[in-house]
Formats: C-alpha cells, sequence, structure tokens
C-alpha cells in the first residue's frame, strides 16, 4: 500500500485542522505534519501558554472526533527541513496548488511513496516552498468558484493517490 503523508502548512481554523485528521485516518495517513502558523493538539512538551493549548486543542477536537488520537501527527518548526528530510527517506513532495505548471490531478501517477502539501486557505502554498515541490497538482473546477475548501481538496487528492 501506498505510503501518504500530508504537510499541512500555514492552515487557519482549528476546524479545519480537525476536519483532516479526520480525512487523513480514513485515507490511512502515515502522518500529517503542522507546519508554518497551522494551530495543533496539545504535545507533551508543549511551549505555548496552556490555556492557549487547551483551547486550539478542544476546538480541534470538534471536527476531529477522535482522529488525534489515532492519526500520527507531529509540529515541525522548519517546514523546508521537513521537506529536506522527508526526500532523503524517498518521499516526492506534491504540492496541491493551481499553477501554471500543474499537473490535473485525475492524469497523475503518484510514487509509493508522497507527501502532500497543503496551503493556506485564501492564499496557497507560498512561492519558497512550492519550490521544493517535485510535483504539483491541481483539482480540475468546472464550476463558477476557483478552488474547493482545504478540507474538501484534500479528501479529493488523498482519495486519487489511493486509488491510483
Amino acid at each position: 500500500m501506498r505510503s501518504i503523508a500530508v504537510i499541512a502548512h500555514n492552515i487557519r481554523s482549528t476546524h479545519n485542522v480537525g476536519s483532516i485528521l479526520r480525512t487523513a485516518d480514513g485515507f490511512g495517513v502515515e502522518e500529517i505534519y503542522f507546519t508554518g502558523i497551522t494551530p495543533y493538539p496539545a504535545t507533551e512538551n508543549d511551549t505555548r501558554l496552556p490555556h492557549i493549548s487547551k483551547k486550539l486543542t478542544e476546538q480541534i477536537n470538534k471536527t476531529a472526533l477522535g482522529a488525534v488520537a489515532t492519526t500520527k501527527w507531529s509540529h515541525n518548526q522548519d517546514v523546508i527541513k521537513l521537506v529536506d528530510d522527508l526526500k532523503q527517506q524517498g518521499y516526492r513532495i506534491i504540492g496541491l496548488e493551481q499553477a501554471k505548471d500543474s499537473i490535473p490531478l485525475s492524469k497523475y501517477t503518484p510514487a509509493e511513496k508522497c507527501a502532500l502539501i497543503l496551503g493556506n486557505e485564501v492564499s496557497g502554498i507560498n512561492k519558497e516552498l512550492l519550490a521544493t515541490c517535485d510535483d504539483i497538482v491541481e483539482i480540475i473546477m468546472y464550476g463558477h468558484k476557483e478552488s474547493f475548501n482545504v478540507v474538501q481538496a484534500t479528501a479529493v487528492a488523498l482519495y486519487a493517490l489511493r486509488e491510483a
């Protein structure tokens, strides 16, 4: 079975984070890496103020519905180092983004080990991080809106990566 990791970078909403955790659990994602400003559940040696950590964890749990405990996750300060480490472990880095050189997700053939980068709900994946990607895939839109919510896009992408 294909090894899939997710890098959730600069996601703003705790509810999106919880839903991404639940979605990742459903698709058997190996690990989710929270980077940038992405909120994350409480950790054993949490450096955040206790009331902040508790509040964020409670908000994430509202939509994660137990997936915090069933899905491996970690918080990483340096997303570029994380990407380099994953590449060293043999992962192909895939950015989920609309870009001039993106590949339609329906035409993409994933590697056996891949890490999917998700970006900010409004601005997407920043240029520096996008430049580290081996591939960029996008979900072709057929309606009037330009993109899906990050959670729906994650579900579509993980389904495609898992089923390919």
